[in-house]
């Protein structure tokens, strides 16, 4: 029987959600995993930089149950370093004596943290453990009901639903503008159950912020009432956030020290790096190639990771800890594979899947779908002219940004003479004027296009 549960079982508590049951709330100081020393500076933080705060004010900062934080204050008060500043009918008002604000001070020249109380190491392991994003199986229905709008190869669909069920990290790769980065991001609709997500973790004494609210969507509101707040039993840990499973995206931005814990000497504070804040969910390392570091560097970055599920982390102190590795990896990539990595690394990669160029067919899909979603009629004329006289003419190849980018740039031309909606061959060889960039000076027709990748 798992620690969590022997608490239910001895505490008789009854969860009512699969999120109680992996994070019950504690009803103790021992069960937070946190000392009382730390409890207390951490109220004496929070009181230090909110004034006169309330027994549920200090509650839903720290979020900790009533009981827990009143017997905190309660020592403090012994101390000397807290007072009670006022009472009214919503209960008594307490504020940081001379002594508390030593004391506070204190204790932020050694931590600037001021938030949630975290968890310990050791209980997010647990958790990122038993919420792994590899325990969802994904199957061809479901594929086919996360991309049922999307024109896609059915045999390319099949790869990459078979590739998200390996375990292994994915790498993707093809000419811009084929829809590697859009699909790749689609496939977080296969990602549907919630999970828990602490606001902080601590090493120790060190606390590592973890929860970032763009990342992270939350899926049910903290529940603020005074009464949740001072209840020893209901709900889940409120030191966790129940949210959606995260999908990181990092492109040419991406640098080395985005992948270790940040620090920030003017705050005092930690951060927890890219794919620690990606945990139970989607890291996609996207325009791979492109970064400002050596993709070499940037690919061995990940091979113990992948290899062991877990990543080694290390702090200003020195310290270093081992955090659990539970993202589904993918590599996008214009450039082929071959010119990023060598076959030993490549071979360390469960699946290598190209996206190509478009069929005709396809391409006239999507062309009647963007018509469609801008509400213009339908001219399979126009789209065959765009087909045979544009593209096969100047040797560009189809690909699915091109529809809707050269649609909207008709659709503006129309727009300015007043003609909406009407689309002729001769607006379609505007648009196209427009669109691709002209390489040649005798007239020979070559282009290249000037459009960055979706």
């Amino acid at each position: 029987m798992s620690t969590a549960a022997s608490k239910l079982v001895a505490t008789n508590r009854r969860p009512t959600s699969v999120h109680e049951q992996l994070a019950p709330r504690p009803t103790s100081i021992e069960e937070t995993g946190l000392t009382d020393a730390f409890i207390a500076e951490l109220i004496v933080k929070h009181l230090y930089e909110g004034g006169v705060l309330s027994m549920p004010d200090l509650a839903g900062r720290i979020k900790l149950p009533g009981n827990i934080v009143t017997e905190q204050v309660t020592f403090l008060r012994r101390e000397a370093r807290v007072e009670i500043r006022s009472g009214t009918q919503a209960g008594q008002r307490f504020a940081l004596t001379d002594k508390g604000r030593v004391m506070a001070l204190d204790a932020l020249m050694r931590s600037g943290y001021v938030g949630p109380a975290p968890v310990p190491l050791d209980m997010y392991t647990r958790i990122a453990k038993a919420q792994t994003v590899h325990t969802d199986v994904t199957d061809r229905d479901g594929m086919i009901a996360a991309f049922d709008e999307i024109v896609l190869n059915q045999s390319l669909l099949d790869q990459l639903g078979s590739a998200m069920n390996s375990g292994r990290a994915i790498f993707i790769y093809g000419p811009a503008g084929t829809g590697k980065t859009y699909i790749t991001q689609r496939l977080a609709r296969l990602l549907g159950d919630t999970i828990l997500i602490p606001y902080a973790i601590s090493i120790g004494e060190i606390v590592v912020e973890l929860y970032d609210p763009v990342l992270h969507k939350q899926i049910v509101p903290d529940n603020n009432s005074e009464k949740h707040r001072l209840a020893l039993d209901t709900g889940h840990d409120e030191r966790f956030v129940s949210c959606q499973r995260p999908v990181a995206i990092a492109g040419g931005e991406l640098t080395l020290d985005m992948l270790e814990i940040l620090y920030d000497p003017a705050r005092k504070t930690y951060r927890a790096p890219l794919q620690l804040r990606a945990n139970n969910g989607l890291l996609i390392i996207d325009d791979m190639g492109r970064q400002r570091v050596a993709p070499a560097d940037l690919l061995n970055r990940w091979i113990v990771p992948l290899e062991e599920a877990r990543d080694f982390l290390h702090l200003g102190t020195g310290m270093h800890f081992a955090v659990p590795f539970d993202v589904i990896l993918i590599f996008s990539t214009n450039l082929n594979p071959l010119e990023l990595a060598d076959e030993a690394f490549l071979r360390r990669i469960g699946y290598k899947i190209r996206f190509d160029h478009l069929t005709p067919e396809d391409y006239t899909l999507i062309w009647r779908q963007n018509c469609e979603e801008f509400g213009i009629p339908y001219d399979p004329h126009i789209v065959q002219f765009t087909i045979n006289e544009l593209h096969r003419t100047r040797n560009i190849p189809l690909l699915p940004c091109h529809p809707r980018d050269l649609l909207h740039m008709a659709m503006d031309h129309a727009a300015y003479f007043g003609d909406d909606g009407n689309i002729t061959t001769e607006r379609m060889q505007w648009a196209w004027d427009n669109y691709f960039v002209s390489l040649d000076t005798d007239g020979d027709g070559q282009s290249l296009r000037n459009r960055a990748e979706r």
